[in-house]
């Protein structure tokens, strides 16, 4: 029961259907979905897209996403893989002419947008009302406008550095972001979503869409073709379980980050982490320390599943006890993380559950804010820059190259307890989220937190020299921290963002959501 004596929200209850996001008006279109007679995948999509409208710094229909869900009626977990691809044309040599990294804001970091094909797929074999119904909100809002958010509002204005050419005129209002409650439009991207919403995926990988993606990027360097844009396709795939206190955590296989958590939670297996105070500096250096450690490994490993071999090696148990080994408890290990990807925070995450038990987790990203900041000159669509997650470090298994998938942070997951699907959750923050998923698991079951007080609950993470800490952590703790030897600082902004829906025995739905954004969980 939450401590209504200290600042928190409330948890979220619902029998039919529920929705937890980072925008009250997605969450509001998700469960409309499923009032009109639709699935849990349709609310999912519905509310996805039309986040991309609500908070386009951090998502939108040229970006990539990660999808977990469960069929009606079943425990089963089914992945599907909806990150693009790098164009053919794409020269890793070349590319290291240029520097030691990829240009965060340049067309080589574009890889082909694999969102839509993903939708598209998802709603065709598991959706009940067809795109037209799912993307009609979005076509709406896109022509009527959305009142900008709060949150969304600061976000956007410390990111309008990143945009340019065309998309300057796209998202900024007389050269400027938005203000809280000002109205921004999109009628150009209503367009896309009507082609996409009568041709299929078609309508967006090919025809006149697909070249003005095409000649845009080519006009800033761009190796990409047609051909790049026609062959995108996402991939089912099984996903990848990992174990800790009771509940099996079910995570998106590479090339997302998935298998860092559940390296990270068979780490901390091996510490009292229930005997810790949950919100002290023991706590925290013992995650900080593992994380280093953890990432370290996914930075030397994760990549594309076709390049990388070495899955079974992060995932293995024996290898989160040779880790843990290594951990000082009263000192911190030198700080950095090596060969990491370029950092961001910049994504959206969505969790809905229906009627019959459909299950959603996705997430979905543009990578940094507002992508690479090129826009298609004629439709206005922001492209991601997600290829900046590649290396280009020469043989590893991460390096940039034709028609690869680059390695991602983002990762949505599903808990269960036993054999019955027990919680679908993620949470958003970009480099944050492997720790942000053991962090929320240990929450549960180490100190029975519900889903909302697991979520409102002080964060720290450790990232480059730095270890960020909330202002939630006492002025003591932090001094404790710095005694062990971290670079203890406040994070410019809060730490990521969560959303979670836990599946009671009884038939109630309990829903969290975070109140570091600006979303809400509505249920019916």
């Amino acid at each position: 029961m939450r401590d209504f004596h200290r600042p928190g929200r409330s948890a979220v209850y619902a029998t039919n259907g529920m929705c937890a996001t980072s925008h009250p008006l997605a969450a509001k279109v998700a469960v409309q979905m499923m009032e009109a007679g639709g699935n849990a995948m349709d609310g999912a999509i519905a509310g996805a897209v039309l986040l991309g409208l609500c908070e386009p710094q951090m998502t939108g229909i040229g970006g990539d996403c990660f999808v977990l869900m469960t069929p009606p009626g079943e425990d089963r977990v089914v992945a599907l893989n909806g990150s693009g691809r790098a164009p053919a044309g794409i020269d890793a040599e070349k590319l290291r002419a240029k520097g030691d990294t990829i240009a965060l804001f340049s067309a080589d970091a574009v890889t082909v947008p694999g969102a839509v094909d993903a939708f598209c797929k998802l709603s065709n074999d598991w959706g009940r009302l067809g795109l037209k119904a799912v993307l009609a909100p979005s076509i709406h809002y896109a022509e009527e406008g959305i009142p900008v958010a709060e949150r969304v509002s600061s976000d956007w204005g410390q990111s309008t550095a990143n945009l340019s050419g065309p998309a300057r005129d796209y998202f900024l209002m007389n050269g400027k972001a938005p203000r809280p409650g000002q109205v921004f439009r999109a009628p150009q991207q209503a367009e896309v979503l009507r082609r996409i919403a009568m041709e299929g995926r078609a309508g967006f990988y090919e025809g006149e869409v697909a070249e003005d993606f095409v000649s845009s990027l080519q006009a800033v360097g761009g190796t990409h073709t047609l051909d790049d844009f026609a062959n995108t396709a996402s991939d089912y795939t099984d996903p990848i379980v990992g174990a800790y206190g009771g509940l099996d955590l079910f995570e998106h296989p590479p090339n997302g980050q998935g298998a860092t958590a559940i390296l990270l939670l068979n780490m901390l297996k091996h510490f009292n982490i229930a005997g810790m105070d949950p919100w002290g500096s023991e706590r925290a250096h013992i995650e900080a320390e593992a994380t280093k450690r953890a990432y370290d490994v996914r930075n030397n490993f994760m990549a594309d599943p076709d390049y990388m071999s070495r899955l079974d090696y992060m995932t293995s148990p024996e290898t989160a006890e040779k880790l843990a080994a290594l951990i000082d408890p009263k000192r911190a290990m030198p700080a950095g993380m090596s060969g990491v990807e370029a950092t961001h925070k910049d994504t959206i995450y969505i969790t809905v559950v229906d009627k019959d038990r459909m299950c959603v987790s996705l997430i979905f990203s543009i990578f940094k804010d507002f992508g690479s900041g090129i826009a298609s000159d004629k439709f206005g669509v922001l492209l991601q820059n997600r290829g900046a997650g590649f290396t280009l470090e020469k043989g590893h298994p991460n390096e940039a190259g034709p028609g690869k998938r680059p390695m991602h942070t983002i990762i949505p997951a599903i808990l269960k307890k036993g054999t019955k699907v027990h919680m679908p959750f993620g949470v958003m923050g970009g480099q944050y989220q492997s720790t942000g998923h053991a962090r929320f698991v240990t929450n549960i079951t180490d100190f029975g937190l519900s889903p909302q007080a697991a979520i409102d609950a002080p964060r720290c993470f450790t990232e480059g020299n730095e270890l960020r800490v909330e202002n939630g952590y006492s002025a003591a703790v932090k001094s404790e921290l710095a005694a062990l030897g971290h670079n203890v600082v406040m994070p410019a902004t809060a730490i990521g963002g969560a959303q979670a829906i836990m599946l009671h025995d009884d038939g109630v739905l309990e829903a969290g959501s975070d109140p570091r954004k600006d979303g809400c969980a509505l249920g019916y």
